[in-house]
């Protein structure tokens, strides 16, 4: 089973086929100003600077050794970790090859074999998220697992989302830390899943980067303080991937059932844009033009900033609400309505 493109699939007919439509006379404007164009001289650049930081933080984690402060090059390594991601992802969109096949080989060496993150589990889900952002039954991402995002799933919600739900604005970025485990554990599972293309390569690749990863910590470290260089890495891992993604849909409006809009307002009404500069790019990825990144998943990413102002100006000229806001904001947000979704549970739990 071929695995799919991360790529517009479920946009409006009329926009695949050039007709009038508002997304089509967007892409239009886009793509006259000529920033579907691919950019591979940053991305050599940028592939190779996340290279050298990755292998950077391995050769630091040998040299510094048995030490406390190889807690210090495990904050590093989770650092790195986390732009490999970043990078895995814009490859998983073609942003960066044409092709299917250098993309996969990419995809996986760097996922599978550098960050123990399965590369195949990633973008299926990935697409689903990209047809139906924010959507409760179509939409992974908004799957009530530990955490509920609607008061409705709050109602409809048991066991440990249940218990966390109450008081899920509170444990918001706590939990962040068990995401980076999560990965590799959702990765793994999904081995057992036929949608998962060369399942067993993705295997062999992961289980390789496991062994590999606990076989250089006890091999360099003892092992009170490989234990506790694992802690701290996972852990930053995962809040950091955790801080990346979070701004980017947590707290705008969730659909359910039939309610799914044209494909333009299904991914401007849903996302949120993050401002900032030079920094906030580089620590987001680039994610943080999210409205721009869902219109467009196969742009790249130095791109998506000047789409932002073609994208802005026309969402105002048709009347379509666009939100963008200050980092900082956009995590109160998501805690705002974190808590605010967990009224009924508080409420329950208060007439009990």
């Amino acid at each position: 089973m071929t695995t799919p493109a991360l790529v517009p699939e479920s946009s409006p007919r009329s926009a695949r086929s050039g007709g009038d439509g508002d997304y089509a006379r967007l892409l239009r404007r886009v793509s006259d100003a000529g920033l579907m164009t691919r950019r591979p001289v940053y991305y050599a650049v940028r592939l190779g600077l996340v290279g050298i930081a990755f292998a950077g933080s391995w050769a630091a984690f040998v040299l510094v050794g048995d030490s406390w402060w190889t807690l210090v090059v495990a904050a590093f390594m989770a650092v790195a970790c986390a732009q490999v991601a970043l990078v895995m992802h814009d490859v998983a969109h073609r942003q960066v090859f044409r092709l299917r096949r250098p993309t996969e080989i990419v995809g996986r060496v760097v996922g599978n074999a550098g960050i123990g993150l399965g590369y195949g589990w990633w973008q299926d889900k990935h697409t689903r998220h990209h047809a139906n952002p924010n959507h409760e039954e179509l939409d992974p991402d908004v799957t009530p697992d530990f955490l509920v995002w609607s008061q409705r799933q709050a109602r409809a919600s048991h066991g440990v989302a249940r218990l966390i739900g109450r008081a899920q604005a509170f444990l918001f970025f706590p939990l962040l830390m068990l995401l980076g485990l999560n990965l590799h554990l959702s990765s793994v599972r999904a081995l057992a899943s036929r949608s998962v293309k060369h399942r067993w390569l993705e295997g062999a690749l992961l289980f390789g980067h496991f062994a590999a990863y606990l076989a250089a910590l006890f091999a360099v470290l003892p092992a009170d303080k490989a234990f506790a260089f694992l802690a701290v890495h996972q852990a930053i891992f995962g809040l950091y991937m955790g801080c990346i993604f979070a701004p980017n849909h947590k707290g705008m409006p969730t659909l359910t059932g039939d309610d799914r809009p044209d494909y333009l307002r299904r991914q401007v009404l849903t996302s949120r844009d993050v401002r900032g500069g030079v920094l906030t790019d580089l620590a987001l990825g680039g994610l943080n033009y999210q409205i721009e990144h869902h219109l467009f998943p196969n742009m790249p990413t130095p791109n998506l900033r000047h789409a932002q102002v073609i994208v802005r100006d026309y969402c105002a000229e048709i009347g379509v609400p666009y939100h963008e806001t200050g980092l900082i904001s956009s995590y109160r947000e998501t805690l705002t309505h974190l808590h605010h979704v967990g009224a009924p549970l508080r409420t329950q739990q208060d007439a009990g």
